[in-house]
């Protein structure tokens, strides 16, 4: 493994790259972007056409959508950290990008994850999901084993029934109850929701993400329809209200707490819906498939180890799944933060610079004017060769085990800063960075304790990885045979 301080001496430059022809260059590459080479070739394509890892472009969607779709993009470990740092970036009104979703998708109110922490609301309001979180933190442990547990009971069901279990859907019912339950004490499908919320839930996230994706469709419908306008948010008014009504009732504690920090309860519960069902919801979706994809790629071999880790642990813990028990799974650990490394939930993070700005990768230096908008693609900085070998591409699971595997968090960067960080009111890293990563472990536990290996067929959809279970062996020995 290479060092990621090497290079970068010598006098900072000018960055490299182009933006082409006005209207016409933001439009071709977002047609690159999305039909004729995809994110990762997009940008790795432009890195070799430059020779720069810190290279001009243009990222969507861009015209029309956008107010101006040129960045400086940093694509390197070392220089993508940038956007961390709050002295040298505002993050005001970023969340998306180059281009901003209506706040009539937020109840009016522009939500946490569009405020730069120099905003006094910004330090409210993660307060509040700071106390949210720490409030409930009892709660997560037997909360989410008896929700996955019992998706699990259905995955064998269906696999009795049929011969495979579509996982996706069942995750998108299952987690959204738990992350209610959790941090509500309300599974939302016990309310006036009913079964319907995963289903508004997305539609909600679609209609601020639409820019952003595409649907597989082709492009002469995708491109107006998806890429062009935004769509029209009084189409989903009746969805929104249904959520903001379960939130209103079902949240009341964390809104008491809101009110003592100085937030309208209006306001709060804007906020509350949209860090629940975007952030952790939205985080859920992504983060589970994935982590199962990459778990069920791997083989027995990998199953075996994490079987004897996980039933060790619960044993030697009078058999059960305890904080003091998983902190000892020291594989599980690596596999969850494996997989948040190279498949992020968040891909793109944005920022504008504070004031003129050197910026080091590990080739050069280079020189940012004040205002500029800087874009990070965490793929190309999570998977940079020069810091994780020859092997930065691939599932390794005991990546981050050990002494040296623990040197390499500070390179995984997920949760919107560095993996050995912590968030706090004056940073833009995601509050529930250490729930994330404790409920991605549950998911693994609850796996091996439950069975001693299983098969799956993956492909990959709008969000992410696509898992179908196609079969399941039941755990012969240990805690999870009981």
């Amino acid at each position: 493994m290479a060092s990621s301080d090497q290079g970068s001496s010598g006098a900072p430059k000018p960055v490299p790259g182009s933006y082409g022809l006005p209207v016409i260059g933001a439009v071709r590459d977002r047609l690159d972007f999305y039909y004729f080479q995809g994110q990762d070739k997009y940008f790795e394509s432009r890195v070799e056409r430059y020779g720069s890892t810190v290279v001009r472009i243009n990222v969507p969607p861009g015209p029309f959508m956008a107010k101006d779709p040129r960045v400086v993009a940093v694509l390197d470990a070392k220089s993508f950290p940038v956007l961390f740092d709050m002295d040298k970036v505002e993050k005001k009104n970023l969340f998306t990008g180059t281009y901003m979703s209506s706040t009539s998708l937020t109840g009016g109110y522009r939500v946490c994850s569009y405020l730069d922490p120099s905003e006094p609301t910004h330090t409210k309001v993660k307060q509040m999901l700071f106390n949210l979180l720490l409030s409930r933190k009892d709660e997560v442990i037997p909360t989410f084993r008896s929700n996955f547990s019992s998706l699990l009971a259905t995955v064998e069901s269906e696999l009795a029934k049929s011969g495979k279990a579509a996982f996706n859907k069942l995750n998108d019912v299952t987690s959204f109850d738990f992350i209610g339950e959790a941090y509500f004490g309300v599974r939302p499908s016990a309310t006036n929701l009913g079964s319907s919320g995963p289903t508004k839930a997305a539609k909600w996230l679609i209609w601020q993400l639409h820019p952003l994706v595409t649907l597989g469709l082709p492009m002469v419908l995708e491109e107006p329809l998806l890429h062009t306008f935004h769509l029209p948010p009084f189409l989903i008014k009746g969805d929104y209200k249904a959520l903001y009504n379960y939130y209103s009732t079902a949240g009341k504690q964390a809104l008491d707490m809101a009110e003592t920090l100085g937030l309208s309860r209006e306001e709060a519960c804007h906020n509350l819906l949209f860090a629940t069902t975007f952030n952790s919801y939205g985080g859920l979706k992504v983060l589970f498939p994935g982590l199962l994809a990459n778990i069920a790629n791997a083989g027995e071999k990998l199953h075996e180890r994490l079987v004897a880790e996980i039933r060790g642990a619960v044993a030697e813990a009078g058999g059960k799944v305890t904080l003091a028990a998983l902190e000892k799974m020291e594989l599980t650990k690596s596999v969850v933060w494996e997989s948040l490394r190279l498949d992020p939930p968040v891909k793109f993070q944005y920022g504008h610079a504070k004031k003129d700005l050197e910026i080091a990768s590990h080739d050069g230096v280079f020189q940012v004017k004040k205002g500029e908008m800087l874009f990070g693609y965490q793929p190309c900085a999570t998977k940079d060769a020069r810091v994780f070998g020859s092997t930065a591409r691939e599932f390794v699971p005991d990546r981050f085990v050990g002494d040296e595997g623990s040197k390499l968090l500070q390179y995984v960067y997920w949760s919107n800063g560095r993996e050995t960080e912590s968030p706090s009111v004056d940073n833009k890293q995601c509050p529930g960075k250490n729930f994330v990563v404790l409920v991605g472990r549950l998911f693994v536990v609850e796996l091996f304790l439950r069975y001693d290996t299983f098969t799956a067929t993956v492909s990959t959809e709008l969000l992410g990885a696509s898992v179908n279970f196609t079969s399941v062996t039941k755990a012969t020995s240990g805690p999870g045979s009981e």
